[in-house]
């Protein structure tokens, strides 16, 4: 049995915060059996990429047909994982129908059954929408430079978490007040490029309430445009190679010392 933090686990904390009729969006990872019957039991529906291994066995001849690559199929309860309570698995359905289909070159599975109230170019567009979360995940991590928190007690470590998510929002303010002005859609404006701007002009003595000077402000950040990027690809590969040098195992005192006795060490390949 597992420690209780792993992704499936922590998904499961929040499922409370989900209310009836909303739709969860999720990659291949959470399209589990069980899953699917909570969000059944909560009256709240799913669109996810289809699992590796049952995406391999699809059959689209198979099943109640819907459309072209678009069926509807009857899953069976597969056995008690070691997790779950035995109440909690007698609970579970013995079957649960969902629904299948092919678009954008992904195999889908969701809760939402019927092809023409929720047809699948709908569903396709719904599922591109989970890319922002990940483009915000980026943003707070990398481009705010969250990756490796500083604190070292877990109550400064939580505080450290909060700043970073204030800091992320007020931008994100910025960005809808300059999108508002600009007459664009926020998300087509620069994350970066506006956390940039924002700091040269605080740099350069930024804090003035003049209403023209926050005009210009606004307007520099809505000047660049991102792309919708539909579809994107990405290779999971480092294009930058890494450092030939050792990773430091001891203190720095230490390492020095003995580059001093011993000079350094050849480059490893």
């Amino acid at each position: 049995m597992g420690k209780g933090s792993d992704e499936q686990s922590l998904l499961r904390t929040l499922l409370d915060t989900l209310l009836r009729g909303e739709i969860l969006i999720a990659d291949a990872f959470y399209a589990t059996y069980f899953l699917l019957c909570e969000l059944g039991a909560r009256g709240v529906d799913g669109v996810f990429e289809q699992y590796g291994a049952r995406k391999r066995s699809t059959d689209f001849r198979l099943g109640q047909w819907l459309g072209v690559r678009d069926h509807l199929i009857v899953l069976s309860k597969p056995k008690r994982p070691d997790w779950m309570r035995q109440e909690d698995y007698d609970q579970a359905p013995d079957t649960l129908t969902v629904r299948e289909f092919q678009a954008g070159g992904k195999i889908m599975v969701t809760t939402l059954l019927c092809p023409k109230a929720v047809p699948k170019y709908t569903l396709k567009v719904l599922y591109r929408s989970r890319w922002n979360v990940e483009l915000d995940l980026r943003n707070i991590k990398t481009t705010l430079g969250m990756e490796h928190l500083r604190c070292r007690t877990p109550e400064m470590a939580i505080k450290e978490l909060w700043v970073y998510l204030l800091a992320y929002n007020l931008i994100r303010l910025l960005m809808a007040q300059a999108a508002l002005l600009a007459d664009q859609i926020p998300r087509q404006l620069s994350f970066k490029h506006t956390v940039q701007i924002w700091i040269s002009w605080q740099q350069r003595g930024g804090g003035t309430r003049d209403a023209v000077v926050i005009r210009a402000l606004l307007v520099l950040i809505a000047e660049p445009r991102v792309g919708l990027r539909r579809g994107r690809i990405e290779p999971r590969a480092l294009k930058r190679r890494l450092k030939s040098y050792p990773l430091l195992t001891k203190p720095r005192r230490l390492a020095q010392e003995e580059v001093r006795q011993n000079g350094h060490p050849k480059k490893q390949r």
